[in-house]
């Protein structure tokens, strides 16, 4: 019989597990066992569990593991009711049509989740995924929320200069460099309701000797496109930035 101890144990170990992918997007059952300094093969038990609950998931290609629907889902309670196949078309066209992943993410606390990324389908790199978590002060995806909400929420911004957010509410588009990998530039632009709160964003990011200035004026355009159609039909299900 398995003790309350060697329980407690496993519920720990799982959450080592699920803290390896706090600013990180795809690692490998060897990554995750030298961030938790688990054995290789206890990390992969814990993996394929998570991974059996929908707390990760595997991408087949490169063996590597990312968050699972089912932990975001948690994250952000609202996103239980989130209707993806209204949005999923969307992003899958944009993706194909800037030939880079596009993203989508929400204001949650002091962070921009990611609830959903679409793969292009040639050139994809690790270098095109954003965290699942990022800060909200910093991240592209996180300023073009903040640039687009009330006054006071711009003020509350205590890390992101409030002549930075009136860049981007100017440009109407948020640029920053992953905290990560200063070598990769992210760009996004706010998903706004009809009443032109901002219920999210949506974004880009590669490497920045691909994702040049030319590149970003030629994509920005249809980025915001897809995020007005996105926005227009986002009624309550998005939790809207106060």
């Amino acid at each position: 019989m398995t003790s309350p101890r060697s329980g407690s144990q496993a519920v720990e170990r799982a959450i080592a597990v699920l803290a390896c992918f706090e600013g990180a997007t795809d690692l490998t059952v060897s990554a995750i066992a030298a961030r938790t300094g688990l054995a290789v093969s206890t990390a992969y038990r814990i993996v394929q569990a998570l991974v059996r609950g929908g707390l990760l998931e595997r991408d087949e290609r490169t063996d590597c593991y990312r968050v699972g629907p089912s932990l975001i889902s948690l994250a952000v309670p609202s996103l239980g009711r989130l209707d993806a196949e209204s949005f999923a078309p969307h992003l899958y066209s944009l993706a194909a049509r800037v030939k880079l992943t596009t993203s989508l993410g929400v204001a949650k606390d002091d962070v921009a989740v990611t609830v959903f990324s679409a793969r292009p389908p040639e050139r994809f790199c690790t270098h095109q995924l954003p965290g699942a978590r990022q800060p909200l002060q910093s991240s592209a995806m996180g300023m073009a929320i903040l640039a687009f909400g009330t006054a006071s929420a711009r003020r509350s911004s205590s890390v992101t200069a409030s002549s930075d957010l009136e860049r981007v509410r100017r440009l109407g588009y948020a640029a920053a460099f992953s905290s990560e990998n200063r070598d990769v530039l992210a760009v996004a632009v706010p998903v706004l309701d009809p009443e032109g709160r901002p219920r999210g964003a949506l974004g880009v990011q590669a490497l920045r000797r691909r994702l040049t200035d030319e590149l970003v004026r030629e994509i920005v355009p249809p980025m915001r496109g897809v995020a007005a159609r996105i926005g227009a039909g986002t009624g309550t299900a998005f939790p809207a930035l106060r």
